[in-house]
């Protein structure tokens, strides 16, 4: 069987943290995925925050693994941050060994999910130098190179030295998305080099089985899902919710519950969920949810809104979806892909089409009737599939030379 090696270092530099972010998530899917598929032919190795680079024991990888899931599960029953102190014995047994140089016979498949160290293409080389492997990795999204706007101001310029160094390396690549596989093949062509693409919808994460959840009162309310960030189009939403507030009865206004962290260049939008005195009743800003938390206030929902200007996939979509959550979002190919024919789509800048949308959805409507009908002809991503397709480019490169 093909000797496989999978890059942890993401997972590693979150040892602080009790939430994870979109890609924390898929690359623990990935060291789970791997090791079903591969048992003992699967390695972990990391980029350490100290920066060295080596392998981690099986049994090591494994415990630190199962401990962040369970701290992920608790999530905001636990600090956000945990002190430097605090995680000073996982640092010091997670510190990589060097890894012995393999021989020109071995060649195995190293596999990156996250984009951790891809910046630094020396580094990149390096690694694959000693472990004599050919790299597969994914890319999520070129949002930050597509719409450098919506990204912090050195954003375009890392990603393109991410994405160069994927196009100067790698042997494949694996995208979440058709759009992202679309955004990403010009770098292929000018590379000059034969890299195997391969589209495979991430899987949907199963959501706990809990009660559904309630904002703060009884009336209906409606969730947004994701980093509070310029391109997650927050901005729509609030202005709608304070116009609703100085128009409509107070009883006839659905809650507003936005889950996830704040992001970066987002004064706008957090002067408003500060500052806005019509939205205090009626839009609700939670941060560090933990799984089951996240789990029950999505499920209560009466839709998830997804708003975006860009996705390079919409995991919430199919998280709502596979809880039988109708959706609203953005016409846009990501969400396309993942919500199939169920949601109902609207342009990310149509205020008047999200008004109608959410009052109809509001009151149990035709449209809100409509798409509950068609949800359960919709087809769940899978894991399974994923790592499916995952496995077939691996056996791909099995004897395929590595990239010199």
């Amino acid at each position: 069987m093909t000797r496989v090696i999978l890059d942890i270092s993401r997972l590693i530099s979150r040892v602080r943290y009790s939430t994870p972010s979109g890609v924390d998530r898929v690359e623990m899917a990935y060291a789970r995925g791997l090791m079903r598929l591969y048992g003992d032919a699967l390695s972990f190795a990391a980029v350490h925050p100290t920066g060295l680079y080596g392998r981690i024991s099986h049994a090591t990888a494994s415990a630190y693994l199962e401990e962040l899931e369970q701290r992920w599960a608790k999530g905001g029953v636990e600090p956000r941050q945990r002190s430097i102190l605090s995680v000073l014995p996982w640092m010091a047994r997670l510190l990589p060994k060097r890894a012995r140089l393999s021989t020109a016979a071995e060649r195995p498949v190293y596999v990156q999910v996250s984009p951790h160290h891809l910046t630094n293409a020396r580094k990149v080389q390096s690694i694959l130098a000693r472990e004599n492997a050919r790299f597969l990795c994914m890319v999520h999204d070129l949002i930050p190179i597509e719409y450098p706007e919506y990204a912090r101001p050195s954003g375009a310029a890392l990603h393109s030295r991410r994405m160069q160094t994927l196009a100067d390396h790698a042997d494949a690549v694996i995208v979440n998305s058709a759009a992202t596989g679309h955004a990403f093949r010009p770098w292929i062509e000018r590379s000059g080099h034969q890299i195997a693409l391969h589209v495979a919808l991430l899987g949907t994460e199963p959501l706990a089985d809990v009660a559904h959840g309630n904002s703060s009162d009884d009336r209906p309310y409606f969730v947004c899902l994701g980093t509070i960030e310029p391109r997650k189009n927050h901005l729509l939403l609030l202005n709608l919710w304070r116009h609703f507030g100085e128009f409509l009865p107070a009883s006839n206004i659905p809650r507003l519950v936005i889950i996830g962290k704040r992001g970066w260049e987002n004064e706008q939008v957090l002067d408003m969920l500060d500052r806005c005195p019509a939205l205090k009743s009626h839009v609700e800003e939670v941060s560090g949810c933990s799984d089951a938390q996240l789990a029950a206030l999505l499920r209560g929902a009466r839709a998830l809104l997804m708003p975006s200007f860009a996705e390079g996939f919409g995991m919430p979509v199919a998280e709502a979806l596979s809880v039988g959550v109708p959706v609203i979002c953005s016409d846009i190919p990501a969400h396309h892909e993942v919500g199939g024919t169920v949601p109902d789509y609207v342009d990310p800048l149509d205020g008047t089409g999200w008004k109608a949308l959410i009052q109809d959805f509001a009151h149990c409507g035709p449209a809100y009737q409509a798409q509950q009908k068609r949800i359960p002809r919709w087809h769940e991503p899978t894991w399974a599939d994923h790592m499916e397709i995952v496995g077939n480019a691996i056996s791909l490169l099995s004897d395929k030379p590595a990239r010199g």
